[in-house]
């Protein structure tokens, strides 16, 4: 029996210069409109894990029942780097992993440095 293609997701990845300092190293403003954009996609949090460095850089991983979305900043640099994955489990979450992406670069006012996209 021949099964149709199936992709199990798309992960986007980007890097992004950000001007406002701040906003990189503010873990808790992080967590704060993650959680609003969990609610606004319906997305589900499974459970956070927040590492503020001692240059009050940060590293977060929110793990949800559809996958995961990862942030670290670099304040000294004005970069970051941010994931979004989200599974096709019983959909195609694609241009719902492409929106969550453009609410973060629009949360931090961000300018794509890099753009990757991969199909699983």
């Amino acid at each position: 029996m021949d099964l149709p293609p199936y992709s199990p997701g798309l992960h986007k990845l980007v890097t992004l210069h950000v001007d406002k300092i701040e906003k990189l190293t503010n873990s808790k403003g992080f967590v704060a409109i993650t959680n609003s954009i969990l609610e606004k996609f319906n997305l589900e949090k499974v459970g956070v894990i927040v590492h503020d460095f001692d240059n009050d850089s940060f590293t977060i991983s929110f793990c949800l029942k559809e996958s995961h979305i990862c942030i670290h900043t670099w304040p000294e640099y004005n970069q970051l780097t941010l994931d979004v994955y989200l599974c096709n489990y019983q959909q195609d979450n694609s241009q719902k992993v492409r929106e969550v992406m453009a609410n973060y670069i629009a949360y931090f006012e961000g300018t794509i440095i890099k753009d990757f996209e991969i199909n699983r």
